[in-house]
């Protein structure tokens, strides 16, 4: 069965780097990032609460002591998402998705600033091949031309994307249910990108090509959330998170793979070089973590003994 998770993992992690085709075929019909996050939003949400329907009803009841929680999840998940697309529109799909990618490097600090974590030496070289690699990636070392807006907001994904992660980590041990924070995340993000997606420029701009724009907007609420969502749920019942996490790097290989063969954007030696150490980092906080929770699975299990 675990074969079949790292399959799942993978494939996952291929349908997650297809963003930047939709983001790519989008743009020319005028879409803004705004305007791509709350369709995306709105597809997935629905996905989401047809597939909670089916499944488990109960999922739908929501406590108010997890309203807090949820509503900040989706307010990241909506900033990670407009910074996401805004630095592929501003920069590019490689650039955009590796510096999205520092994320995991971004919890790891967090975790140690305010959840009293403490820094492995392998996480420290974490960070040091991720500062490294991001200045490769941008152009700041090199001296390559690069467009120091879509660089900035790439980095903000991260960082918002981190909080995320912080959020839900903090959320799910108070027992809140994965499937019910996420179902009250998304409608979280769609309501707040309805605010900012100006609904009549919208369906203006969909009037102009509406076969081919809501095929395009259905197929990133479909391949860039609902099925590797899908996938990595079943992949998280036979796979350690820090595992899942370090075969998560199949995402950013595979977009920007998409990027240069499809779309011809150009990747020189440097940057490439960039995106080796960024992914090489995230593996090793992924293998990192991994360990901490064998180790802390192990000690519990000492002490389980001790008191038989």
């Amino acid at each position: 069965m675990k074969k079949a998770a790292f399959i799942y993992i993978v494939i996952a992690g291929i349908f997650w780097g297809t963003s930047g085709i939709f983001v790519n075929l989008l743009a020319p019909y005028g879409f803004s990032s705004f305007q791509m996050t709350a369709v995306r939003a709105l597809v997935s949400f629905s996905a989401m609460a047809i597939y909670t329907l089916i499944t488990d009803r109960r999922l739908f009841r929501l406590k108010l002591a997890e309203l807090p929680f949820y509503l900040l999840l989706g307010l990241s998940l909506f900033g990670t998402a407009v910074c996401y697309y805004s630095s592929m529109q501003m920069a590019s799909v490689s650039v955009a998705v590796v510096l999205m990618y520092t994320a995991p490097i971004y919890v790891m600090i967090f975790s140690v600033a305010f959840l009293g974590e403490k820094i492995s030496p392998m996480k420290l070289i974490s960070v040091v091949l991720m500062l490294i690699g991001c200045c490769l990636v941008s152009g700041i070392i090199g001296g390559m031309r690069f467009h120091i807006g879509g660089i900035l907001i790439g980095a903000l994904s991260g960082i918002i994307y981190a909080l995320y992660n912080i959020t839900a980590k903090i959320s799910f041990r108070r027992e809140s249910h994965p499937q019910t924070a996420t179902l009250y995340a998304f409608l979280t993000m769609t309501v707040v990108a309805a605010f900012f997606s100006e609904p009549i420029t919208l369906s203006q701009r969909v009037a102009v090509a509406p076969a081919e724009t809501i095929a395009l907007f259905i197929g990133l609420g479909i391949c860039t959330f609902v099925i590797p969502y899908f996938l990595y749920n079943l992949a998280m019942k036979e796979l350690p998170a820090g595992t899942a996490s370090a075969l998560g790097i199949i995402e950013p290989m595979s977009a920007t793979i998409f990027s240069v063969l499809i779309f011809k954007e150009e990747i020189g030696w440097l940057s490439f070089s960039g995106i080796i150490m960024i992914l090489v980092a995230v593996v090793l906080l992924g293998l990192s973590e991994n360990r901490r929770n064998e180790s802390t699975s192990q000690e519990s299990d000492d002490r389980e003994e001790a008191k038989a």
